[in-house]
């Protein structure tokens, strides 16, 4: 990998897992879920909270987008940063983002204290991760593209050559298409397509 595509891929999980921890009668399950959006990330505690209705606490922590910068640590009424925090600290101590890990506490009648609490919570958040298959994604944009008749050969050599897959084509009387550009091509796609004589522009909704 060289240093260019580095700056466009970010480790991941391949599918959901699971975790456990147990203390003095507590027990916490942690559920890891790939995520990709926070409506996804809705749905699933939404599930979880139906599933487990009878846990204390729902406990969770998120990490979206290609740096995480988009996140969120939640102690569900757990004491100020024993739950979410310890569970946002394990995706970052793992380097894992578009991931989403709920950790749901059966309270066992004995109270584990600030510290037993952080290290409950991160124990159980790791042992999902532990369970889980990690995996390098790309981050990208979707674009969408106008071009004429006239241009269509040069526009697809473009996409071919950059091995790119397109959707939503229309061929009406001008021919539009969305297609998914890595970051780190982006400046490479825009003058191969200006040249080719497409213009572009970002794409507002979901390829």
């Amino acid at each position: 990998m060289n240093q260019e595509t580095e700056k466009d891929t970010y480790l991941s999980v391949a599918a959901p897992s699971k975790g456990i921890y147990k203390e003095k009668g507590s027990k916490f399950l942690a559920f890891l879920f790939p995520v990709e959006n926070e409506d996804q990330i809705k749905e699933h505690l939404s599930q979880l909270r139906r599933e487990y209705f009878d846990a204390r606490h729902h406990c969770f922590a998120y990490r979206l987008g290609l740096n995480g910068d988009v996140w969120r640590a939640n102690d569900d009424g757990e004491p100020s940063s024993t739950a979410g925090r310890p569970i946002h600290g394990q995706l970052l101590s793992n380097s894992l983002s578009d991931v989403l890990i709920v950790v749901v506490r059966y309270f066992g009648g004995i109270k584990l204290g600030v510290p037993g609490l952080i290290n409950a919570y991160r124990s159980a958040a790791s042992d999902a991760i532990s369970n889980a298959v990690t995996v390098t994604r790309t981050a990208g944009k979707t674009l969408h593209l106008n071009f004429g008749y006239g241009v269509m050969n040069d526009v697809m050599k473009v996409i071919k050559d950059m091995a790119l897959t397109p959707s939503g084509q229309d061929f009406g009387l001008e021919c539009s298409m969305n297609v998914r550009v890595r970051l780190s091509e982006l400046d490479t796609f825009r003058t191969l397509m200006a040249k080719a004589g497409a213009s572009v522009t970002e794409h507002t909704c979901p390829a």
